[in-house]
């Protein structure tokens, strides 16, 4: 074997492995057992903490939404950190019944969570977005994850709503989404997430920790929970609902900011120092966090690899081939096959295109919401 044909294999082997094989060992390792629970007493108060940034148009259902969870209201807390806004988002929030409303200077989403949970009181410190309607039992549910006195954080599964109908509603997001909590509750059975979901997420309180603004809890929390020696689990009867962005080009510009800010966090935040991980949770942020980010690179490493492979066996041209039609199918067509090797195609660049961003200019603590989810 050549040294490129090596790389080739190389790169379409760890690619593989990510997406197929990765999912398939963890259902392999599953057989042999789950990790066993403890059975301990849940958190008997909760807060439900909400940043919001020019959310008036949605504040005042989220507020309902969580004051008609299925928890005693005397031990339920409802707090809209408004974070600054230039509309009535506060004054609407207050309205609709909210416990306490912060009205804070534009800070970022981080910081104005970590403002509300230092006005909150609850046992349980419960996180989710402006635009996420949750059902009625989410709050007991995921609270339930806690009774084991081991789980440091668990996070809810959100199902995502197209926002619109028709030309331009063809973001494929619902179908990655579903793959990747299917991914994330085999983690969680055997030792415990390696990202969680910022729709809706929770804390124990002695667990919380502030973090750089410019990180992202959804990634930081889970591994550095597992550092500390508590658990970071999936918790899929918790739900609620999002509406995601309609294109698949909105869905790039969301992903390619989002990653600016992962990419913080894999290379500053200590991701990558194995000090704190078992054996099989290293194995995990490997398999499911590192090559999951190289993937655009190993693909584009194959890729070369393989054009210089070409006339050097039938099997050679043929993964040429598959190559430039998976970049010809993401190219042309409305059909679902053609949308979701664009959306395949169009995530793997927000990951390259999040690290050039990361390298060339400061990530800053906030952003917009994407148009259409509101």
């Amino acid at each position: 074997m050549t040294v490129v044909e090596a790389i080739f294999w190389a790169g379409a082997g760890l690619l593989v492995y990510a997406q197929l094989g990765y999912p398939a060992l963890l259902a392999l390792l599953g057989l042999r057992g789950s990790r066993p629970a403890l059975s301990g007493r849940r958190p008997a108060s909760a807060s439900i903490v909400t940043a919001a940034h020019d959310e008036a148009a949605v504040i005042a259902a989220k507020v309902a939404n969580g004051l008609a969870l299925d928890w005693p209201r005397d031990s339920l807390q409802v707090v809209v950190c408004a974070d600054g806004c230039s509309d009535d988002t506060a004054a609407r929030a207050r309205a609709a019944g909210a416990d306490v409303v912060l009205e804070l200077d534009r800070v970022g989403k981080i910081p104005a969570l970590d403002a509300g949970v230092a006005a909150s009181t609850g046992e349980l410190l419960v996180f989710t977005d402006a635009n996420v309607e949750l059902e009625p039992d989410a709050l007991a549910r995921i609270a339930d994850a806690f009774a084991d006195p081991r789980v440091g954080y668990a996070c809810g599964q959100v199902v995502f709503r197209q926002a619109a109908a028709g030309r331009g509603a063809d973001n494929q997001e619902g179908l990655y989404w579903r793959y990747e909590m299917a991914v994330r509750s085999l983690e969680s059975r055997l030792a415990s997430v390696t990202a969680g979901n910022g729709g809706l997420h929770a804390i124990r309180r002695d667990a919380y920790v502030v973090i750089d603004p410019r990180m992202d809890h959804d990634i930081y929390v889970p591994f550095h929970m597992v550092k500390r020696g508590l658990l970071a689990l999936y918790a899929p009867a918790a739900r609620g609902v999002e509406k995601m962005v309609p294109s698949i080009e909105g869905e790039l510009a969301r992903k390619r900011r989002f990653m600016a800010h992962v990419w913080v966090t894999v290379l500053r935040g200590g991701m990558l120092s194995p000090r704190g991980y078992g054996p099989l949770y290293a194995l995990m942020i490997a398999s499911h966090r590192v090559l999951r980010y190289a993937a655009p690179f190993l693909h584009l490493v194959a890729l070369v690899a393989n054009a210089l492979l070409l006339g050097r066996g039938a099997l050679y041209d043929a993964c040429f081939g598959i190559q430039l039609a998976l970049l010809a199918a993401a190219a042309r067509g409305r059909l679902r096959p053609f949308l979701v090797c664009r959306y395949y195609v169009a995530m793997n660049a927000a990951i390259a295109l999040g690290l050039w961003d990361y390298l060339t200019k400061p990530t800053v603590a906030f952003w917009e919401a994407p148009e259409g989810t509101r």
